[in-house]
């Protein structure tokens, strides 16, 4: 396994704003529909964070939109954890359109650990710091040349094609 996770989504109708292109807000939607999948893959998704009693919460995101995307447009949602420490975890994001090989938008997220019931910081439990492992430096997440996608994905987007 690489630390990549890559997701296929279609532009819908519903993502556009009145400017013909998708909203800003829907990114920043992705950004926690992407994560979220990552994690169930990790197999540290909702259901484990509630038996253990903490998680990880969004506590400060950055956002950089470089070109708009369409309805009906084609994305790979790619993300990776690019560091890690004891109460925090570092995501980063690149969001690409193969049809013309461009990077639409680009992000990170800083994921605090907390205790669910006080929703105060916790120390990351062996659980977390084994599965949330930082992606490897020679490895270019910027490389779109080679997808990361679940086979339920792949089998998706062959269908789409």
């Amino acid at each position: 396994m690489t630390g990549i996770f890559d997701q296929v989504l279609k532009v819908h109708p519903e993502h556009i704003d009145r400017l013909g292109h998708v909203n800003n807000v829907i990114y920043v939607q992705w950004m926690q529909d992407v994560a979220s999948a990552h994690i169930e893959q990790l197999g540290l998704g909702l259901n484990e964070y509630l038996q253990l009693k903490h998680a990880m919460v969004a506590v400060e995101h950055h956002v950089q939109y470089r070109k708009a995307a369409f309805e009906g447009d084609e994305l790979i949602l790619r993300t990776w954890l690019s560091d890690l420490n004891a109460l925090y975890s570092f995501r980063q994001y690149a969001f690409y359109r193969p049809q013309d090989q461009n990077v639409l938008f680009t992000g990170s997220t800083q994921w605090a650990c907390i205790e669910i019931a006080s929703g105060r910081p916790k120390r990351m439990s062996p659980s977390f710091t084994q599965a949330y492992q930082p992606l490897s430096d020679s490895i270019n997440p910027y490389d779109f040349s080679t997808l990361y996608l679940s086979e339920e994905a792949k089998a998706i987007r062959e269908e789409s094609i």
